[in-house]
């Protein structure tokens, strides 16, 4: 017998570039279903579920839903909130108030384990319930997926970046530290890599939290780069640890922690003023900047991968048909297949929430502190179409006169 009664769909965590696509994807096909309802947007996630804070999209046109899924950024607002067995309550009264029989959180680890949590309160209240995770990550960090929604077009942003940056310091030779998004897992400043076309560019260092960092292997590290071209680029994770797997940064200042205990390490530069300041005190190089990409990765406008879009689009698409095909629960995974394509998966809430995925060791080469051919072909046809190249003039040099 389906299921019938009101579906919600929400936003949890960090925006990205393609998490409207997903929450589109939700909607749209779950109009399809007569047995759904309705299809309510939660505002900022389960905040919104709380307090009752919905949209009926069911009344949206299909062309604004749409002009939304290309747009960045949560367009149902995002919280940070973790619930416990109360919050849980609550968001059980609400879904009952409204006959809400389905519902999909669009998110990361601490979004599956959410999802996780409320699907165990509804099944102890006896009351039937399908919860999907709808997965999404700039970090990449979701156990189970070959990759996540949100990642392909940051990484994108991340090698675009690197290419100007890195025409910048050779035009005007220097240090240049930049420092990316990602607490555990480095993919998001490896996929750096992707600006080098010619065999001096940066970035010439990469630092990501998977191998310890010294700060006096670092300073080597980087003067034997800049002996060799007179200039270097650096690529840094935020949550790079040292031998005893403290963050670099907490070693250094106080942290505050969010509702589900992780430790803040985005919206400062203090970590990119900490390792310039050492190349300058200890190298005596004059010219030495540092940047912190902060939010600009998440959701950079006009910087999207094709790929990242369809992906997430049918991840959404494909969480809607899981639940309506009979799935109780689970968490929506992309596969990779050859090369390059991918197939969907549902798998048990328990193998994803608040688990995370490190990159593998064969992504990293740790003696020269950058990536292996192997990352660079998982990276590539994830970056979508278009991508540009910095070219370079190739005019001989003409003698000097004496």
């Amino acid at each position: 017998m389906d299921l019938k009664g009101k579906l919600v769909v929400a936003q949890g965590g960090g925006p990205t570039a393609v998490i409207n696509q997903s929450m589109v994807g939700v909607a749209l096909e779950a109009r399809k279903y007569p047995q759904i309802t309705k299809v309510y947007g939660a505002l900022n996630g389960i905040n919104g579920i709380v307090n009752q804070n919905f949209v009926d999209l069911s009344q949206e046109t299909t062309e604004n839903l749409e002009l939304v899924a290309a747009t960045p950024s949560s367009g149902l607002g995002s919280t940070r909130d973790k619930p416990d067995a109360k919050y849980c309550e609550h968001i059980f009264q609400v879904f009952r108030a409204h006959d809400v029989r389905y519902f999909f959180y669009i998110g990361g680890n601490d979004s599956s384990d959410t999802v996780r949590i409320v699907n165990e309160y509804a099944k102890n209240n006896n009351y039937d319930f399908r919860a999907i995770h709808i997965p999404k990550t700039i970090d990449n960090d979701l156990m189970c997926n070959d990759h996540t929604p949100g990642f392909p077009s940051a990484a994108r942003f991340v090698a675009q970046a690197f290419m100007g940056i890195n025409l910048d310091n050779r035009a005007l030779p220097g240090v240049h530290i930049s420092v990316i998004m990602g607490r555990h897992a480095g993919f998001l400043a490896a996929a750096s890599a992707a600006a080098r076309l010619y065999p001096d560019d940066g970035p010439h260092l990469i630092y990501t939290p998977e191998c310890p960092f010294s700060i006096d292997k670092f300073i080597i590290d980087v003067k034997s780069v800049y002996d060799r071209l007179g200039r270097c680029v650096v690529s840094v994770s935020e949550g790079i640890q040292d031998k005893n797997g403290t963050p670099v940064l907490a070693s250094m200042m106080n942290l505050a922690t969010d509702a589900h205990g992780n430790v803040q390490l985005s919206g400062t530069g203090a970590l990119g003023e900490l390792l310039a300041n050492k190349v300058k005190e200890k190298l005596s190089i004059g010219r030495v900047r540092s940047d912190t990409f902060g939010y600009l990765q998440r959701s950079f406008m006009g910087c999207v991968s094709d790929v990242d879009q369809r992906e997430a689009r049918e991840v959404g698409e494909k969480g809607v048909q899981f639940a309506m095909n009979g799935a109780t629960e689970g968490s929506v995974t992309i596969n990779r297949i050859g090369n390059y394509a991918v197939d969907y998966r549902l798998n048990p809430i328990e193998d994803i929430a608040a688990k995370t995925k490190l990159m593998p060791d064969e992504f990293i080469n740790a003696e020269s502190n950058y990536v292996t051919p192997a990352f660079m072909d998982y990276l590539r046809p994830l970056l979508g179409s278009g991508m540009p190249e910095a070219a370079r003039l190739r005019a001989p040099r003409t003698e000097k006169l004496n």
